[in-house]
């Protein structure tokens, strides 16, 4: 029964994924991005106002959805990929702005700095024990900000990732959620191996299901998020 309704999941998700689009739907020329980061961005500033606050940047590794620009007050960048880090050092220097970014290279649960908000940048769902960092966040600031995916997202089932997201949202909604938005956007990879490269870190099965695509181009896969300010 359980294999059925697995089977049953997988033709569902198949059959509502576009995996051939027209061209005029294509990616902008300049771009290579498989999703649009303008959009998330702009979503994440209306959303919440950084304005003059010292921000707790979690996850600000990756390809940072907050713009180091932005007019905080002071941005404290956290992450445990060193690497990453340093790239964002690059940017942060290029830009001048040595005197309102600090940059710790750290596990989360390891930081004592505080501030105005900690803002959780798609990197909840990757904490060992979400309610714990919740908890932790608490205490050095009064208001948290989760930026993530969304539980039943097409790409979170892509990724493997379905009980990391699901955990990390019921560990929001734990501790207590006082507005939230949702929304969607797409994931598009030219080709099969494009898309391989992109999941092939997130362990066999994300390959294993991703082999489905093998011999396909122009896939585009909904990814559904949500923005989440969180009070006790």
């Amino acid at each position: 029964m359980a294999a059925e309704r697995h089977r049953k999941g997988i033709s569902d998700f198949l059959i509502r994924i576009i995996m051939r689009r027209h061209p005029r739907e294509s990616c902008r020329e300049d771009s290579k991005l498989a999703v649009n980061y303008q959009e998330l961005s702009a979503n994440l500033c209306r959303f919440y106002d950084f304005t003059d606050k010292v921000v707790l940047y979690v996850g600000a590794g990756g390809r940072q959805l907050l713009d180091p620009s932005t007019r905080t007050k002071k941005l404290v960048a956290i992450d445990q990929d060193l690497q990453s880090l340093m790239k964002l050092r690059q940017t942060v220097v290029s830009q001048g702005l040595e005197n309102s970014v600090e940059i710790i290279p750290s596990r989360f649960e390891a930081v004592q700095a505080c501030g105005d908000v900690v803002y959780f940048e798609f990197s909840l769902h990757e904490m060992d024990d979400p309610e714990k960092a919740l908890a932790h966040a608490a205490t050095l600031a009064p208001e948290i900000v989760v930026f993530d995916h969304l539980p039943r997202s097409e790409w979170v089932f892509c990724a493997a990732e379905e009980d990391k997201v699901s955990r990390s949202t019921k560990a929001m909604e734990s501790f207590g959620i006082r507005h939230r938005e949702t929304f969607q956007t797409e994931q598009r990879f030219q080709h099969y191996e494009e898309l391989l490269a992109k999941i092939s870190s997130q362990g066999g099965v994300a390959s294993q299901r991703a082999q489905r695509f093998a011999g396909v181009t122009h896939i585009v896969i909904p990814l559904d998020y949500q923005l989440a300010l969180l009070s006790r």
